[in-house]
C-alpha cells in the first residue's frame, strides 16, 4: 500500500547517480547536466525529493503550548528562550524552497510543455508549504522566488510581510491546484504523493491563520482571507473525494492515528513510512511519556450530554482513577490512558498501566498520552511504521467551521452539521446546536473553538491557535497542572507524593508553577536566526522585542 517510498528511495539514488555522472560539466551543487531534464521522468524523479521534507514522527511540538508537557519545562511554552544563533527549520526551508525554484526554474526552460504540469504543480506546493512553516514561526521573511547564485541580491532581500508571504502562499496553491490530480486519480503506486486536495487544504489552513491573525491583532484584510479559508474548505468538502474515518466504529478516532488509518479516506496528506524502509520509534518514545496531557486539555472534553464539566451533572469528579474520564466525550479516552486500561508494550504484550509518579509509568502531571500509541509487535521493538497524517479531512471540516464563523459572527444549525457535528457523530457526541448553546449559556466561538482543540490535539497547531486568536498571553503563562491528588486514589497509592509533588490549593499537581511562565508581546512571533541578521548585513530587521 505504502509503495511510494520504494520509489522515493529508489529515485534519489538514480537522481544521486545522475549528478554524479557530470561532476566534469556542472557544479556539484546543481542537478542539471546534459542527460536530465530532458524527459518528463527527470522532473518525477526530482520532485520526489521534496517528500523528504514533509514533518517527521516524533514532533512533540504541542509541548510549546498548554496541551501538553514532557520529562521537563519546554523553552517555548514557558517563555524562557531566546534567539538563536542558527534555526534548522529556516536552514532547510530555504534549501528545499531553492529546490522547489530549480525545478521551477527548468519547466520554464523546458519544451516538455504540459507533460511536466503535475511536477510544476508538486514544486509550488512544497514551495508553499515551507513557506508556511517559516511565516507561521517567524511572521515576514525573505521571499525567494527564483534560484540564486552567490552574486544574486536577493541574498541580502529583506523580509516580506507576514501577508506578502501569506499572499504569495496562496497564489502558489492556487496554481499547483491547477496542476495537480484529484486524489481518486492517483494509481496504487501513488498513493502518498501531492494531490489538488493537498494545495486546498494547505491554502485553508494559511487563509484561516491569516484572516484572524488580521481579525484579533488588528490588521488588514481579515474578511478576504477568512472568504478564501472558505472556499477552500468548500472545495475540498465538494470533491467528495474525502471522508471521516469510521471504520472502526465508535473506536475510529483512536485507530485513525495510527496503522489501522493510513491510505483512508480522511488522510490528504502524510508523512509515509514503511517497514524496512522508513521506520520510527514514536510509540516507545511515548511510553516513556516523551510528551503527556495536561489539565487545561483534559477539563476542555465535554460531558456526554455535551455540557462542560463545570455545569454538567454528570461530571463524576476525582475521587477516583478513572472517575474524571467517565461520562465524558470518547475522544478523552482515546487521547489519556485510562488508569486500569491496557496498552502494547515491551514484546507486543498487553499490560494494565496506571500512569502515575513513580517507576517506568511516572508523568510528571499523572497523565499519559494514548493517542498515537500503536498496537503492533513492530511499533514495540523500535520499527513503528504508521504514517504521520500531517493533512487530513476532519481539519478541513474545523476550518470551514470557524471561518464561517468568524467571517458572520454566528453559524446555521446546517452549516454545523456538516462540520462539527460529523466529528462529534463519529464519536457518539450530541450535535452541537445555536438551541444548546443558547439554553445553557455556552459562546459559539468558544465552543468552536474547544472543537478543533480536543479533535486535533497534539497534531501540532495549539501554539499557532493561541497566537493567532490573541489568547496566548492569557492561556501560556498559567500553571501546568496535572491530576488531583489530595483526597483521590491518587494519594492513596503514591503515600509519599505529597512530599515530594508540588500541589496547589486545590490539590491539583502542579508540573511547572505559573511563577515560571510567561507569555510576552514579542513572543507572537518567533525571533530571526542571529546569523541570519548579521549575513545580511543588518538588511533583515529583527521580530519586535527580541
Amino acid at each position: 500500500m505504502k509503495r511510494i517510498y520504494k520509489l522515493l528511495i529508489l529515485s534519489f539514488t538514480l537522481l544521486s547517480m545522475g549528478c554524479e555522472k557530470s561532476l566534469d560539466l556542472s557544479p556539484k551543487d546543481q542537478l542539471s547536466d546534459a542527460s536530465f531534464w530532458n524527459q518528463s521522468s527527470d522532473f518525477m524523479l526530482a520532485a520526489n525529493d521534496f517528500y523528504f521534507g514533509l514533518s517527521e514522527a516524533p514532533q512533540y511540538i504541542d509541548r510549546n503550548s498548554d496541551l501538553a508537557f514532557g520529562l521537563g519545562p519546554d523553552p517555548v511554552s514557558n517563555g524562557s528562550y531566546q534567539p538563536a544563533e542558527t534555526s534548522e527549520l529556516w536552514d532547510n526551508s530555504y534549501e528545499r524552497i531553492r529546490a522547489a525554484n530549480y525545478l521551477l526554474q527548468k519547466a520554464e526552460e523546458s519544451e516538455l510543455g504540459g507533460e511536466i504540469d503535475r511536477w510544476v504543480g508538486e514544486a509550488l506546493f512544497f514551495r508553499a508549504y515551507h513557506y508556511w512553516n517559516l511565516v507561521s514561526t517567524f511572521g515576514g521573511v525573505p521571499k525567494i522566488d527564483k534560484v540564486l547564485d552567490i552574486d544574486s541580491e536577493e541574498l541580502h532581500a529583506p523580509r516580506a510581510s507576514q501577508a506578502e508571504i501569506i499572499d504569495f502562499i496562496l497564489s502558489d496553491l492556487d496554481n499547483a491546484a491547477a496542476l495537480l490530480p484529484a486524489q481518486t486519480d492517483l494509481t496504487e503506486d501513488e498513493l502518498g504523493r501531492v494531490t489538488r486536495g493537498a494545495a486546498l487544504a494547505l491554502k485553508a489552513r494559511a487563509a484561516l491563520y491569516m484572516g484572524t491573525w488580521a481579525t484579533y491583532h488588528e490588521g488588514a484584510g481579515a474578511e478576504t482571507y477568512i472568504q478564501a479559508a472558505i472556499d477552500a474548505a468548500e472545495a475540498v468538502i465538494s470533491s467528495g473525494t474525502y471522508a471521516l474515518y469510521d471504520e472502526k466504529g465508535a473506536d475510529s478516532y483512536k485507530y485513525f492515528f495510527i496503522l489501522e488509518g493510513d491510505d483512508s479516506k480522511e488522510v490528504i496528506l502524510a508523512r509515509r513510512y514503511y517497514l524496512t524502509v522508513a521506520e520510527h520509534n514514536w510509540t516507545r518514545e511515548l511510553w516513556f511519556n516523551q510528551m503527556i496531557p495536561t489539565k487545561s486539555l483534559a477539563d476542555m472534553y465535554l460531558c456526554t450530554d455535551g455540557l462542560p464539566t463545570t455545569i454538567s451533572d454528570r461530571f463524576e469528579g476525582h475521587d477516583r482513577f478513572e472517575s474524571e474520564f467517565q461520562n465524558r466525550d470518547p475522544r478523552m479516552q482515546m487521547t489519556f490512558v485510562i488508569p486500569g486500561s491496557q496498552i502494547v508494550s515491551e514484546g507486543g504484550n498487553w499490560q494494565t498501566i496506571y500512569p502515575g509518579f513513580t517507576g517506568t509509568n511516572a508523568t510528571r502531571t499523572g497523565y499519559m498520552l494514548r493517542k498515537f500509541l500503536d498496537e503492533t509487535v513492530d511499533a514495540a521493538t523500535f520499527r513503528g511504521h504508521y504514517d504521520l497524517k500531517e493533512f487530513r479531512y476532519g481539519e478541513v471540516l474545523l476550518i470551514l467551521a470557524e471561518a464561517l464563523f468568524e467571517r458572520d459572527a454566528e453559524i446555521s444549525d446546517e452549516d454545523l452539521d456538516r462540520t462539527i457535528n460529523l466529528l462529534r457523530a463519529r464519536v457518539n457526541m450530541p450535535p452541537l446546536t445555536n438551541a444548546h448553546v443558547t439554553t445553557h449559556g455556552l459562546d459559539m466561538r468558544t465552543e468552536i473553538r474547544r472543537e478543533r482543540t480536543v479533535e486535533l490535539a497534539f497534531e501540532g497547531f495549539r501554539r499557532d491557535d493561541l497566537r493567532r486568536w490573541k489568547t496566548a498571553e492569557t492561556e501560556l503563562p498559567k500553571a501546568i497542572r496535572g491530576v488531583k491528588f489530595t483526597g483521590t486514589e491518587y494519594a492513596e497509592r503514591y503515600p509519599q507524593g505529597s512530599s515530594q509533588l508540588q500541589l496547589d490549593s486545590d490539590g491539583f499537581v502542579v508540573a511547572e508553577p505559573a511563577g515560571r511562565r510567561q507569555f510576552l508581546p514579542k513572543h507572537y512571533l518567533d525571533p530571526l536566526p542571529l546569523q541570519e541578521i548579521q549575513l545580511s548585513g543588518g538588511v533583515l530587521e529583527q521580530n519586535v522585542g527580541w
